[in-house]
């Protein structure tokens, strides 16, 4: 017999597939929604249909953007010399708060994990190599994985990839803690790693 109507365990169900959030936290916010005001509810349905609808993803730099390409490629004070590869778009966001850095942004969408069949292809390691054939004016680029395994995995590849194409591969100086992750770090630390990048061998 099933104790929840359909409803609500159909959402329970979506929300536990969100990272971070387990069955409980998913119950618990299912059940707070069907408290809440109707505006409440109502205006969490408007943004995740508003979020669909409205953003996209830049097809030069694979951020998240309202308009393609998007105002960091568009930017013409932004220096085009320097691509700085992240994994996620909240890695822009902490790279930005830095107001160190003043290049351009390659965005992976994730990193290379084969115990979770994440390969390379499943990357936009690809479109990277791309953007640096031909006349590029790019000079360097600074990898910002994460350190981590799996970020300093990806790191090794992109730098194999880079190679050889008259490229300055960078990467993030340790300021960072090994296991962290990017987004979580504050912007001193994050300047710092910015600043003592080194030249990957």
């Amino acid at each position: 017999m099933q104790l929840l109507v359909e409803p609500v365990a159909r959402l329970i169900d979506e929300f536990s597939r969100l990272p971070g959030i387990g069955p409980k936290t998913a119950s618990r916010l299912v059940f707070y929604l069907l408290r809440a005001p109707e505006e409440q509810a109502q205006s969490l349905a408007d943004a995740l249909r508003e979020l669909r609808e409205r953003t996209t993803f830049c097809s030069i730099c694979f951020n998240i953007t309202e308009s393609d390409p998007c105002l960091i490629c568009t930017d013409e004070k932004r220096d085009r010399s320097v691509i700085c590869v992240v994994e996620e778009p909240l890695d822009v966001i902490a790279v930005e708060r830095t107001r160190d850095y003043r290049g351009l942004y390659h965005v992976l969408h994730g990193t290379i994990a084969p115990v979770e069949g994440i390969g390379p292809d499943e990357l936009r390691i690809a479109e990277l190599v791309r953007r640096l054939e031909g006349v590029s004016a790019v000079q360097e680029v600074i990898i910002a994985t994460n350190p981590n395994m799996e970020g300093e995995a990806t790191a090794m590849y992109i730098a194999r990839q880079v190679e050889g194409r008259g490229v300055r591969v960078t990467r993030l100086a340790r300021g960072l803690p090994m296991g962290g992750d990017l987004e979580y770090a504050d912007e001193l630390t994050l300047s710092r790693a910015l600043t003592g990048r080194q030249v990957m061998t």
